[in-house]
């Protein structure tokens, strides 16, 4: 099984542990994997390192107008790196950044998500 099977896999594991509230809420947003930041996301100022991000407007921004819908994108060739090809950090480190852009979505800011131990 290569990781991205694996992240499809442990992605969906995590939602349905989630709370049926959130779990609803979260059926709004995609999930992207992606090995990394493209050249346009790179452009926009995103890291080649990053191992997550969230686009789109917030549950906290209500319907602003926003034209993307919003999704959560998981690097997957980043967080395969920082979790240093460990199978198990992987997943570990793929649930923490899917935890991370999910508190984005709920509307948390970086020092919101630092104080809950999900950086």
């Amino acid at each position: 099984m290569n990781f991205k099977q694996i992240a499809a896999r442990e992605t969906k594991a995590l939602i349905n542990r989630l709370p049926v509230e959130l779990r609803a809420k979260l059926a709004a947003v995609a999930v992207v994997l992606q090995p990394r930041p493209d050249k346009d996301q790179v452009a926009d100022g995103i890291e080649c390192d990053c191992l997550g991000l969230f686009t789109g407007r917030s549950l906290r921004d209500g319907d602003d107008g926003a034209p993307m819908p919003p999704q959560i994108i998981l690097f997957l060739d980043n967080i395969r790196a920082e979790a240093q090809d460990s199978g198990r950090s992987f997943r570990a480190e793929l649930q923490r950044t899917f935890l991370h852009e999910l508190g984005h979505y709920l509307g948390l800011e970086e020092d919101d998500l630092v104080l809950r131990d999900v950086e």
